[in-house]
């Protein structure tokens, strides 16, 4: 069992029983760890305490982080602009889309390479071409030879070439606990212009806030698009790297993610405990 499995149980476990705020004996007992061994652990997993966790996961935190997120994606959306293809905030990622002629021509004369990874969240089926990343999703969630379907779906005339060793390397640039000291990301991806408009807005969201759906409906000048934006952001071709995993309810709830719940939380509280160590650092 990998480390990520454990934690996501114990993931799990915690949002189960947060009401209860449970002991670390208790949770350590689910994992079948002793309680010094499960700390170790969780904390070197995440970052954190479990019980900074139990903080983390609660609707009143999530609520605050909402109305930072809200302020700090205003912020950007009036500063950067969201329809440009400059870097958002310190994500140091560029997202481009396919031209009209690529999206006919299907990726013709493009070479797509592929591969499967490990993450920090599990195991992951990355693509890319010379000009940057296409696609990443998540394994348990998706199988291989599915997410090679629909790069072929998407891109029929494109060469596709098997390279695990590539993605490894894409893996880990994408999973950096430096993004700072790394270059940036560049993304490569199809969609309609709402779709791209929303996968940028998601850029433009700082890691380890918040933002409800209506909050990118109205960044994007769409108030009344919060179901669009919502089909949106369920599509989103890059999981991780286009966060939408920083997507929540008004409510304060942590909501529905195509990749599964107890990841939008460990990924949540992962990012919250890199950004608090690189601020530590500075």
């Amino acid at each position: 069992m990998s480390d990520y499995d454990r934690i996501a149980g114990a993931i799990d476990y915690i949002v189960a029983h947060a009401g209860a705020q449970p002991p670390l004996a208790e949770i350590a007992a689910h994992a079948n760890l002793s309680p010094f061994h499960f700390q170790r652990l969780f904390s070197r997993w995440t970052g954190v305490t479990p019980k900074r966790f139990l903080e983390v996961v609660t609707v009143e935190r999530a609520k605050a982080l909402l109305e930072q997120g809200r302020e700090s994606l205003l912020e950007t959306s009036e500063t950067l602009g969201l329809s440009s293809g400059s870097r958002l905030q310190d994500h140091f990622v560029r997202l481009e889309a396919v031209t009209p002629a690529e999206f006919r021509q299907g990726g013709d004369g493009i070479v797509i390479r592929h591969g499967e990874a490990e993450s920090p969240f599990g195991r992951v089926f990355v693509a890319w071409t010379g000009r940057g990343i296409s696609a990443v999703s998540f394994l348990d969630h998706d199988t291989a030879d599915a997410a090679r379907a629909r790069l072929g779906r998407a891109w029929p005339g494109a060469a596709l070439v098997a390279d695990d060793a590539g993605a490894g390397r894409q893996a880990a640039r994408v999973f950096s606990l430096k993004p700072r000291e790394a270059a940036p990301l560049s993304l490569v991806v199809q969609g309609t212009n709402f779709q791209i408009a929303v996968w940028r807005a998601l850029l433009a969201i700082p890691p380890g806030s918040l933002v409800a759906y209506g909050d990118i409906a109205r960044a994007i000048g769409r108030p009344k698009a919060r179901r669009a934006v919502g089909a949106a952001v369920g599509a989103n071709p890059c999981a991780f790297v286009i966060p939408c995993h920083r997507v929540i309810r008004e409510s304060g709830e942590i909501g529905g993610y195509r990749w599964g719940l107890t990841r939008k939380h460990a990924i949540n509280v992962w990012e919250a405990a890199v950004g608090d160590a690189m601020l530590a650092e500075c």
